[in-house]
């Protein structure tokens, strides 16, 4: 669905901003990076700025219209003057590049100005990104690029310097959750999928996802054995953790819901139940808020934080969990 200017400034306000800025002063630079999470509106918004480059009847000299025939190709993925590259498989290819370059020699087919949007950036190959930064060092006057990416540090320090760089922050859970809600999703498990991704097709994709919901149970339940001994701890890891967590992205979806329970704790005993997540369990993370303490909560925290920077360095999984269990049971009056 095609966002409109307000919508978008309620989600990403500094870079409407900065955007309204350029156009109202006429001051639209060559190329823009786009840098922030996945899901922040970086292609929405790309894509707006496109539609005021192009539109026909500008309202205020910045919004666009969403009517004019420009405006509705641009909506529709079919202006020819407008040009969106995606990665090709798991890179973008220097032949991708090469094409692009052999469209922007020749003279826009309805006016002298050109776009292309570069989604994923970061993905470019080395070829591909040498070929870019030469199209970069000689921009034609009509002539803007939107490159975004979700890891600037991994491109070429001379592209970054040659862009003017736009940080997209994360949308807040509030705005998030509002979004959720309004696509049918159940207001009881809107906060936690707001606070596991910006993104709302992967938010949508959770709230359906079997796996998903079987990792929630799994996440709790190894909680509630921690408190009680190290021997069913390990039984719970061996039978359910490790059955269910297995590849690694799994395993850090794991961790990030272990770390929501903890922080549902701290918020309960700080009385801010309304910032709890786990709305459902709320009455059974109540009665273990009230069995420990916040200093304990804050260094198990950092605990699975450590673990999570254990995994992405590619530590042995199991050792990793194994590792965490103990240490989260350090100091704890049940063991």
């Amino acid at each position: 669905m095609v966002k409109t200017w307000d919508q978008l400034e309620e989600l990403q306000p500094a870079v409407l901003r900065m955007i309204k800025n350029s156009l109202v002063k006429n001051r639209v630079a060559h190329a823009y990076l786009f840098e922030g999470m996945k899901g922040t509106g970086k292609k929405d918004i790309g894509l707006l700025f496109t539609k005021a480059l192009f539109c026909e009847s500008l309202i205020d000299g910045y919004k666009p219209c969403e009517a004019c025939h420009n405006c509705r190709r641009i909506n529709s993925g079919n202006h020819p003057d407008v040009h969106i590259v995606e990665p090709d498989g798991l890179s973008i290819k220097v032949d991708q590049i090469r094409n692009l370059q052999a469209e922007f020699s020749k003279k826009g087919v309805e006016s002298l100005k050109k776009v292309y949007l570069l989604s994923g950036a970061d993905k470019m190959s080395v070829s591909a990104s040498n070929s870019l930064l030469k199209f970069l060092e000689e921009p034609s006057a009509e002539t803007a690029a939107f490159l975004l990416t979700e890891q600037p540090q991994q491109m070429l320090p001379t592209i970054l310097s040659r862009c003017q760089i736009l940080t997209f922050q994360p949308l807040p859970p509030q705005v998030m959750i509002k979004q959720l809600v309004e696509n049918g999703v159940d207001p009881g498990n809107a906060p936690l999928l707001a606070e596991l991704t910006n993104n709302l097709e992967e938010a949508m994709r959770l709230n359906v996802d079997e796996w998903f919901a079987q990792a929630q149970k799994i996440v709790l339940k190894l909680y509630g054995v921690l408190e009680k001994n190290s021997l069913e701890a390990m039984v719970t890891l061996q039978q359910e953790w490790f059955q269910h967590f297995k590849e690694k992205e799994q395993l850090h979806r794991g961790l990030e819901l272990f770390l929501l329970i903890f922080k549902d704790l701290l918020y309960i005993q700080l009385d801010k139940q309304e910032q709890i997540v786990f709305k459902a369990d709320s009455e059974r993370l109540t009665q273990y808020a009230l069995k420990t303490s916040g200093r304990r909560l804050s260094n198990q925290m950092l605990a699975i934080l450590e673990a999570k920077r254990k995994l992405e360095k590619n530590m042995n999984p199991q050792l990793m969990m194994e590792q965490l269990v103990f240490k989260l049971q350090e100091g704890s009056s049940f063991v």
